[in-house]
């Protein structure tokens, strides 16, 4: 298990356990890691914002703030299934793990009879992924980019194959001509850029912070294109 995939199946465990917690030494048991290993993951995800919290004394732990928790909802059967579909189509795409961990919450606050007929109906949507995905690490430091709003380091392939660096301000990343794209304002050309995923070799999300560059200034989309936000 990566480190990325474990920091997503520790905050889960530690939704799950509720109240009661969790102890360095169970999560590590659990996740197969050190103690150690355990205490500076928990130091990351507070970092990045999730609010868990350690617990003194006898019995303590680490415990997820109450409001940090989903509130009750109510699912369908088929409305799991569509969210499954959905992700499980995307997989190996901008925002996969991401994805995969609302979908494991949906999960989580479901009746055990509705998770039931959700994965009986799930068997028999089937997807057939002969897509090579992005590579992960590269698929990381860009959705880290446009996510955080920082500046994106690349070394990626133009059409007649030349390796070429450059520094990015992210504005968006699309999905068209059946590629994905991160676009945004290359600074070493002053001007907004399309690059493709796939030609993209090497990314780091820096420290720095990016422009902010509305979505407007690269122009209107195709009338076949809309944001996720628009459905």
């Amino acid at each position: 298990m990566s480190r990325t995939d474990r920091l997503y199946a520790l905050r889960e465990e530690l939704r799950r356990a509720g109240p009661a917690g969790r102890s360095a030494e169970r999560l590590a048991e659990i996740f197969e890691v050190s103690v150690r290993t355990v205490k500076r993951d928990i130091s990351a995800l507070q970092h990045g914002g999730f609010p868990v919290r350690a617990r003194p004394g006898p019995g303590g732990g680490y415990v997820v703030d109450a409001a940090a928790t989903l509130p009750p909802v109510n699912f369908t059967d088929a409305e799991a299934s569509g969210l499954a579909a959905a992700v499980n189509a995307h997989r190996g795409q901008p925002f996969d793990g991401h994805a995969r961990a609302a979908l494991t919450k949906v999960l989580g606050v479901m009746d055990a009879a509705a998770r039931e007929r959700a994965d009986d109906l799930g068997r028999r949507i089937w997807i057939d992924h002969t897509d090579s995905p992005d590579d992960a690490r590269i698929r990381r430091a860009v959705e880290q980019a446009v996510h955080e709003r920082r500046v994106l380091s690349v070394h990626h392939r133009t059409e007649d194959g030349a390796e070429e660096a450059t520094r990015i301000d992210p504005v968006f990343l699309g999905h068209t001509r059946g590629c994905w794209w991160v676009v945004g304002h290359c600074r070493s050309l002053g001007a907004i850029r399309w690059f493709r995923l796939d030609r993209i070799t090497v990314a780091r999300a820096l420290s720095e912070a990016a422009d902010d560059i509305p979505v407007d200034a690269v122009g209107m989309p195709p009338p076949t294109a809309a944001s996720v936000s628009d459905g």
